[in-house]
């Protein structure tokens, strides 16, 4: 078998486990693929394979990972596909021990986001004016995102029946599938209503060129459904409108949802629910960033914070 053209048969296998059995979405298959299958063509190289490999030669790999200047997470995220790979062998009899159960794990910086302050998504949100189809589109779009701090591809995702503004619910599909249902504020009610009223139409091609496009809520300029690319243009470009000085992303308006509601005294566990975070340690990272926001805030408004004794 040549390594470089296809990966073994135990891979194949994990793969088709994660889809079937966890639900994985094509993007992360696609990604464990592409980690195993280095890892395969490196064993190749070492002369060693699947079943034969030891600590030893993972903690070879991952040195020479680190001395290549790969970073952190790159490095971390490559051995929890090999760690998944190895402890689903074991399980399935492929082989009676694991090589990794020792494995001491990769450090990882833990990132903190930057959110927007609540002034300025004020800013942003006022930036975007007037009432031609595109401007109502992209207001749209950004009370949407800010109003349910989903991800970018579930809003661009989004249909027709997905969506009950009435009720103030809105029906998104996150990684793996998964459903989950996520309640919509008054101010992204009203923007998303008046652009189905009276910006959508008039950006509905002669013909549809895809199956399910009719049915998308937000379109591109030549009437098909926004893609993600398009819709990270119109966050960043509407952010560069209001004057922010760092490159506006979807994603730091997701941060700033999830970090604003922890400071206005929301359930973890409500905000965890509402990201459609799988784990609870991955919504943890915002009440560290609330918790730096009231140090800073506290520091700067207490009169006596920042007083010498004595003085």
């Amino acid at each position: 078998m040549d390594i470089t053209e296809s990966v073994p048969i135990e891979v194949e296998e994990f793969l088709s486990w994660l889809l079937a059995e966890r639900g994985r979405s094509q993007n992360t298959l696609q990604a464990y693929r592409r980690d195993l299958t280095n890892y395969c063509e490196w064993l190749h190289e070492q002369k060693t394979d699947l079943h034969r490999v030891q600590l030893a030669d993972i903690n070879r790999l991952v040195s020479k990972q680190r001395s290549s200047g790969a970073a952190a997470s790159s490095v971390a995220r490559h051995m929890a596909a090999i760690r998944m790979l190895h402890r689903f062998m074991t399980a399935e009899g492929m082989r009676n021990d694991d090589p990794t159960a020792d494995f001491d794990g990769i450090k990882v910086p833990a990132g903190i986001p930057k959110p927007l302050s609540e002034d300025e998504v004020e800013s942003l949100l006022a930036a975007v004016t007037g009432t031609e189809p595109v401007a109502l589109r992209d207001r749209a779009l950004l009370e949407l995102l800010y109003a349910t701090g989903a991800r970018i591809s579930e809003v661009c995702g989004l249909s027709m029946g997905d969506l009950d503004l009435d009720a103030g619910l809105v029906r998104l599909y996150g990684k793996g599938s998964k459903e989950r249902l996520v309640p919509v504020g008054k101010c992204a009610r009203e923007a998303v209503d008046l652009w189905l009223r009276d910006g959508r139409e008039k950006l509905e091609p002669v013909r549809w060129l895809k199956r399910g496009d009719a049915e998308a809520i937000f379109l591109n300029n030549r009437g098909g459904r926004l893609g993600r690319q398009a819709a990270f243009a119109i966050v960043s470009r509407s952010g560069a409108k209001a004057g922010l000085t760092a490159q506006l992303s979807p994603h730091v308006l997701r941060h700033s949802c999830a970090t604003h509601m922890l400071d206005h005294g929301a359930d973890l566990r409500i905000v965890q629910e509402m990201l459609g975070h799988v784990s609870i340690s991955t919504t943890q990272v915002y009440t560290r960033v609330s918790q730096e926001r009231l140090i800073d805030q506290y520091r700067t408004a207490h009169p006596r914070a920042s007083v010498s004794r004595g003085s």
